[in-house]
């Protein structure tokens, strides 16, 4: 077993490796649990949720053991090192790794509990949802920032951005699901622009964060940043249309 706990839940080390080995026994579910599987539980009073990450197939289980770090690893280091750059991010509590003969076994990642109100995906689900246009220049001055600090956020998708409401129409951001990351001393203008082509297959989505992010990025034009962050949006589009209808046919010819 491999654990490391959050310096400042050190006192709640005990709690947590029991409540872990109860993962599957206890807690309440969050969200569909689909794949990866999040509870919520109660540390000390404080909300936390804990991940569950899918158990990985042979070959994953030997290159999690000795040749790369798990899911659950990198998300508590992603989140550490999110926060010491001043991004916002559940604040880590802590991870475990289990492992076996083979290699990882399962692995679990702890993390603060954030309500917020929304997440990316309303915003492009919901074209009038209120303040839409207010939310969409912030979060996308947030991304350039996250540019700026060299982190290029491979997720960077509508349900990996929690959006929580502030005073005077302010907004903050916090990036969850962060165990695909690289961190780079300077981003290149393709890097940028394609870290929005996960967001919205929405154009006039696209027209107004190439317009806010046109402000603060001079090295472009705003035409020439719609231009690549449109065609970024459309390649992964298509290459998503491409294998769902890859999966489609191969569902038909199993069945």
């Amino acid at each position: 077993m491999n654990f490391k706990v959050n310096p400042l839940f050190e006192n709640n080390t005990p709690l947590l490796l029991d409540t872990i080995k109860k993962f599957n026994s206890s807690g309440e579910l969050f969200g569909n649990g689909d794949r990866n599987k999040i509870k919520l539980f109660d540390l000390g009073g404080k909300k936390i949720n804990i991940k569950s990450f899918k158990i990985p197939n042979i070959v994953n289980k030997i290159a999690y053991r000795y040749f790369r770090k798990s899911k659950a690893k990198r998300s508590f280091q992603y989140a550490t090192i999110l926060l010491e750059k001043g991004i916002g991010t559940p604040q880590p509590i802590a991870f475990l790794e289990n492992f076996n003969i083979v290699g990882l076994k399962d692995s679990y990642y702890a993390s603060e509990h954030l309500v917020t109100e929304l997440t990316y995906r309303e915003l492009v689900e919901i074209p009038d949802y209120p303040d839409n246009d207010t939310i969409l220049r912030q979060f996308t001055k947030f991304t350039f920032g996250l540019h700026e600090k060299g982190v290029e956020f491979l997720d960077h998708s509508p349900g990996n951005t929690l959006i929580k409401k502030n005073e005077n129409n302010i907004y903050s951001f916090f990036l969850v699901d962060l165990n695909r990351m690289n961190f780079h001393e300077n981003m290149s203008f393709e890097q940028r622009m394609n870290n929005f082509s996960r967001l919205t297959p929405k154009k006039e989505m696209i027209a107004i964060m190439s317009n806010e992010y046109s402000k603060f990025y001079k090295e472009k034009t705003e035409d020439e940043i719609f231009e690549k962050m449109w065609q970024a949006t459309a390649h992964f589009q298509e290459e998503f249309a491409r294998k769902k209808r890859l999966k489609k046919k191969l569902k038909f010819w199993k069945s």
